[in-house]
């Protein structure tokens, strides 16, 4: 299993690339598998976003299962794309730490590729029960506490 980090930012508060590839290894819990954690701007998420959900605005986190678009012989799981510009928004709005923030987009995203959803509520519950678990072994607070 091999998890790449590229940070295509420059963000003053970003965690190194060494916490990216520990968070995504904590979500993965032990499932084998490569993927890539990629940190972009807004305007690289804006046309992501754009591009293949229609959104014509940038986010916080897309996932890019390689499932989704041929089978992977070799073990890829995919792709997430972090916002760091949004994230870095959305946790001084919440009054939460970035690095929080951050690993907890990280597992989101890793949580996607392993084929986890939120669309219905049952699968959001369980998604969020999920998340909440892996940030706690990462010794983190409950994102979805406030």
């Amino acid at each position: 299993m091999s998890v790449e980090v590229q940070l295509a930012v420059a963000a003053h508060r970003l965690p190194p690339a060494s916490d990216f590839r520990h968070w995504a290894t904590q979500a993965l819990q032990g499932k084998r598998g490569d993927l890539c954690v990629r940190v972009v701007d807004a305007d690289e998420s804006q046309a992501l976003n754009g591009r293949y959900r229609g959104v014509d605005a940038p986010t916080n986190v897309l996932s890019f299962p390689a499932a989704a678009v041929q089978p992977s012989e070799a073990g890829l799981l995919g792709d997430i794309v972090v916002c760091a510009p949004v994230v870095e928004a959305e946790a001084a709005l919440r009054e939460k730490a970035p690095v929080e923030h951050f690993a907890h987009m990280v597992v989101h995203g890793v949580l996607h590729l392993r084929g986890h959803d939120h669309e219905a509520a049952a699968e959001a519950q369980a998604m969020e029960k999920l998340e909440t678990a892996i940030l706690k072994e990462l010794g983190m607070a409950d994102p979805h506490s406030t």
